[in-house]
């Protein structure tokens, strides 16, 4: 996992969680405590309520994002950026600034004009803005899309998600997005859902992680929440996120966020990250088969290893003497599964994908009285 420098401000496994809060100078942004078209203002605004209740990045919107609104143009957006270039001289405090567009003009005149980083909610559909980027050495947020400059985050499927942040590439300095949110009609709670539990496979990028999660519908409707009361369960899935490995948490909740990212932190894995000499040893945070595919996608050749990086751990009681007489006469044969007695005449067994896709086969062959067993494990694991 690289770490990225945002102008100074480091990002990544090493560091602690960052926390980027949220300006907009767009009058239609539905956040209305956080919409200012007065510099002057906005300003006491960052360093009030943002900087100062501990945000490292403060990321400025210059137009809302909501589907059901016009998109602007880049001419639109550079209207409105001397609002946030005035807005950013004014404040006091010490952040990173980021610019939120989808333009490769504004992200060069926002650069240019003392901004930071840029955060791409169009996942470079503009495949200038990726080359600004790069040409000008800036961390840049690239939240997964489809290629189109109109439709910011629209895609459903976990895997639809990870191939898009491929379009048009990463920069050195590239910080990934897989957009949580009700981007089109078509997404789902439960696709967020879905994403959430997955936050791990993103990993396999080898980039730090952003997720803007903050009150938003799938965590809200699984408590029964509306908006205003939504803050405790963003703060649940704040430190859930964090401990999955999310690098930057975006939100409009400055204060409550940061703590709960650090309680993330705190209770992460404790994985292997040291130096030998000239040598770097990492231990990959992988606990499913699927997140190792996206590990070693293309690092190493053959992904069907896979099947040998993970094991699963599975307690089976209640077995009538014949069946688990089968089961274990089966698992002695079998390269990736270990079988071991336990005190009240059950098993445990412990198996990798590889082994267990072995295992099915020779139990549905030759011993049926375990078959829905070892059938339902192999479901699990593979």
């Amino acid at each position: 996992m690289r770490t990225v420098d945002a102008a100074g401000l480091e990002i990544g496994d090493d560091q602690p969680p960052r926390i980027m809060g949220v300006l907009n100078v767009s009058s239609e942004s539905p956040y209305k405590p956080s919409v200012f078209n007065s510099p002057g203002e906005a300003a006491e605004y960052v360093d009030r309520e943002l900087i100062d209740e501990g945000a490292d990045i403060v990321d400025i919107g210059l137009e809302s994002a909501n589907k059901k609104f016009e998109v602007l143009s880049a001419e639109g957006e550079l209207d409105r950026l001397e609002t946030a270039l005035e807005t950013i001289e004014s404040v006091s405090g010490d952040a990173i600034f980021s610019i939120e567009t989808r333009y490769h003009e504004v992200a060069e005149a926002a650069l240019n004009g003392g901004f930071d980083m840029v955060n791409d909610i169009c996942g470079f559909a503009d495949p200038k803005l990726p080359e600004i980027c790069a040409d000008y050495d800036v961390a840049v947020g690239k939240m997964a899309s489809p290629p189109n400059l109109e439709a910011p985050g629209a895609i459903e499927d976990v895997d639809d998600i990870y191939d898009a942040l491929e379009l048009n590439g990463l920069t050195d300095k590239t910080i990934i997005d897989p957009a949580f949110g009700g981007w089109s009609e078509d997404k789902t709670v439960e696709d967020d859902r879905e994403t959430f539990r997955r936050l791990r496979e993103f990993r396999g990028y080898g980039h730090p992680i952003l997720v803007s999660i903050n009150r938003k519908n799938f965590l809200r409707s699984v408590a029964g929440r509306d908006t205003e009361g939504a803050l405790p369960v963003s703060l649940a899935a704040t430190a859930m996120a964090v401990e999955r490995g999310a690098h930057v948490i975006r939100t409009h909740d400055v204060a409550e966020t940061r703590d709960a990212a650090l309680i993330g932190k705190e209770f992460s894995r404790d994985r292997l990250r040291e130096r030998d000499g000239e040598a770097r040893i990492e231990e990959l945070d992988i606990t499913t088969r699927r997140e190792a595919e996206r590990h070693l996608e293309g690092r190493a050749g053959d992904t069907d290893i896979a099947d040998h990086s993970v094991t699963r751990t599975f307690e089976i009681a209640g077995l009538a003497t014949t069946a688990r007489e089968q089961l274990l006469s089966a698992a002695a044969e079998v390269a990736g599964v270990v079988v071991s007695d336990t005190s009240d005449n059950g098993l445990v067994l412990i198996v990798t994908p590889a082994g267990v896709k072995t295992l099915t086969r020779q139990i549905t062959a030759e011993t049926p009285a375990v078959a829905s067993i070892v059938e339902r494990i192999s479901e699990r694991c593979c």
